[in-house]
């Protein structure tokens, strides 16, 4: 699935009004995913490496990762189904007697949390990043410090 996948970042993050709109892509396209307002702060916060007062449920599974020897290796967001995204997180367990690939089906949101933490790549599959629509004009324009067109 490598040849058939996009290198893509979190490009922005804005609320909306019903919730956050996380802009992904890269210089081709930006795309829009819409996550609940807690999860684009949190996406925020890992992005900023912003200290926090107490541990995050991202942190938590963080620190459960660290003890099993398990890091995130790569998301990917995959398809768009009823107006739902969704995605698989690319998990490696390594110590001195083996190397393990997991592959879990889990929400973007989720994915791009743990990602942005672990400052892991994310990407998007080709089918779906040529589904989508380009944001990128909104989000210059909002970047300008104007408004989303009407």
């Amino acid at each position: 699935m490598k040849n058939d996948v996009v290198p893509v970042q979190i490009r922005g993050i804005l609320p909306a009004n019903s919730g956050c709109a996380l802009f992904v892509g890269n210089d081709e396209k930006v795309f829009v995913i819409n996550v609940e307002p807690q999860m684009g702060q949190i996406i925020g916060m890992f992005l900023r490496d912003a200290p926090k007062e107490r541990p995050l449920t991202h942190d938590l599974m963080q620190s459960i990762f660290k003890g099993f020897s398990i890091s995130v290796e790569r998301v990917i967001i995959t398809e768009l189904r009823n107006s739902t995204y969704f995605a698989r997180l690319i998990l490696q367990q390594h110590n001195e007697v083996a190397r393990k690939i997991v592959e879990i089906d889990a929400r973007p949101s989720d994915c791009l949390a743990l990602a942005s933490a672990q400052k892991r790549p994310i990407f998007v599959s080709q089918t779906l990043f040529d589904q989508v629509e380009d944001m990128s004009e909104v989000l210059d324009r909002i970047n300008e410090g104007g408004s989303e067109p009407d």
